[in-house]
């Protein structure tokens, strides 16, 4: 931990690295938001923080910039929690165990955070500066936007003054944001009965794991593994050939990760080991065979298990593995108005057991175009209906429509331009940004999202590229300081 803070430029790695010890899952960010009012107080700023839990810290301009008009930063504070299952760490209670490694901030086993991290991070290393140049300044930091956009929903028209918002939560240094994807979740719950075992069968435990996960707007046409869809395959498979029988299923996390590993515990009769295990094997080349370029970690193992006290009725095993097999997941169409952007996608993202014999099935879709959003968050309903499933649909919230006439990206170009002497790619992004909420909220508001490098982000193989965190803050403070007068 000690070589983060000695990385350049220290004033943002100083704060990201204090960061790095305040435990903020979704949902549970008191400590962050504690840090955060003291941090304000402490520095004597105006703090304010609303009944959701977003703070709003104001700066007054710096001498001679009193002109400028206000600018609003915004960041998320919470962040992903998934870890690999042969770690052990707490999220709720634990600091981020992260290291440098050659040019790149990882975490051990764990997701970074520095989505949104490094984006809090800049905004406190500005907050407490008395040298860095800027006019009126807001920073806003917005609470649940991993798990709900809560933060961004529940906040008043009137929480922030300014009609300029720069949001740092985009993961690809040179590319400047100007639009992002809406979406929508997609629930499903099975009711099952336990069923007891037959004689002369025998039990087992599948296992996919290695799988890299990943952002499941920014990744989901990057052709990676889904550890459900992997796992599901086989159990189909098996319950077609022999009387597999399934006791339980268990995948995937949250429904904004591509899901990594899953696990499954099955009985089958004895008589069919041998040409279980076989099959198995051939399954295993296969699979690693489609996807050995862009998962070559991919494990799937089985060992024997203890007898389970039950399975799973019979008619709910069918409908389950079919629809898990017919759910569609990845990209569903590519943008006909913006070269290499997904406009439409769907992302099978955990399958759980819970409480009074139910099966959860999470889901998430996106699309630029908010009819196609509908359209996939109806068909994945379909076709968990046909399995006899109940389906709720989420709230959904609204995408961010690009605006290529935006001053504050000809200053933002402009600025990269000057220092870096090359031109950014201004694109919009399949990924859900809290804009397209604040849009609804301050209509004509002129926004545009950049960051640094992070790959592998709501994964533990997420990491923070140091030479661009760099750039990140160089392009910052430029624009900042290039504000047009009021």
């Amino acid at each position: 931990m000690t070589q983060i803070v000695n990385l350049k430029p220290a004033e943002i790695w100083k704060y990201f690295h204090e960061i790095l010890q305040i435990p903020r899952p979704s949902k549970k960010e008191e400590k962050i938001i504690q840090y955060l009012m003291e941090f304000g107080q402490r520095h004597k700023l105006e703090t304010i923080r609303d009944e959701i839990g977003n703070i709003l810290i104001r700066k007054p301009a710096t001498k001679g910039m009193e002109n400028l008009q206000s600018v609003v930063l915004q960041c998320h504070v919470d962040m992903v929690c998934e870890k690999n299952s042969d770690v052990n760490h707490d999220f709720n209670v634990d600091p981020i165990n992260a290291y440098v490694d050659g040019e790149w901030v990882k975490a051990k086993g764990t997701t970074l955070g520095a989505d949104d991290g490094i984006g809090i991070a800049a905004q406190l290393a500005i907050l407490a500066s008395d040298t860095i140049k800027h006019g009126p300044l807001e920073c806003l930091f917005t609470v649940d936007e991993e798990t709900g956009l809560t933060g961004a929903f529940e906040m008043k028209p009137d929480f922030f003054k300014s009609k300029i918002l720069i949001n740092l939560d985009s993961e690809d240094e040179g590319e400047l944001f100007i639009g992002c994807a809406g979406g929508i979740d997609t629930t499903v719950t099975f009711a099952y009965e336990l069923e007891k075992v037959p004689s002369n069968y025998k039990a087992y435990r599948l296992s996919v794991t290695g799988l890299k996960g990943g952002h499941s707007g920014d990744d989901i046409d990057k052709g990676l593994g889904n550890s459900i869809k992997i796992i599901n395959r086989f159990l189909w498979k098996g319950t077609n050939k022999f009387d597999l029988r399934l006791a339980s299923i268990e995948g995937g996390n949250l429904r904004n990760a591509i899901p990594r590993e899953a696990f499954a515990h099955f009985v089958i009769h004895e008589a069919d080991e041998a040409e279980m295990l076989g099959m198995l094997n051939g399954f295993i080349k296969n699979v690693h065979n489609e996807l050995h370029v862009t998962e070559p970690n991919l494990k799937i193992s089985i060992e024997s298990a203890p007898m389970p006290e039950g399975i799973i009725d019979e008619p709910t095993h069918f409908d389950l593995l079919n629809s898990l097999y017919a759910c569609p997941h990845g990209v569903i169409a590519m943008s006909s108005q913006i070269p290499g952007l997904v406009e439409t996608s769907t992302n099978l993202a955990s399958v759980k057991f819970i409480q009074d014999n139910q099966i959860l099935v999470s889901t998430s879709q996106r699309s630029s175009i908010d009819s196609a959003k509908t359209d996939i968050a109806n068909m994945v309903e379909s076709v968990f209906r046909l399995a006899n499933a109940s389906v709720m649909h989420g709230d959904g919230y609204p995408g961010w429509t690009p605006n290529t006439d935006s001053e504050i990206l000809r200053i933002t170009k402009k600025a990269y331009t000057k220092l870096f002497k090359n031109q950014p790619i201004v694109r919009a992004i399949h990924a859900g940004l809290e804009c397209g909420l604040f849009l609804e909220k301050y209509p004509g508001l002129d926004m545009i999202s950049f960051g640094p490098t992070i790959k592998g982000a709501h994964s533990p193989d997420e990491r923070l590229n140091i030479e661009t965190t760099d750039k990140f803050w160089k392009l910052l403070l430029e624009v900042l300081e290039n504000i047009p007068k009021q």
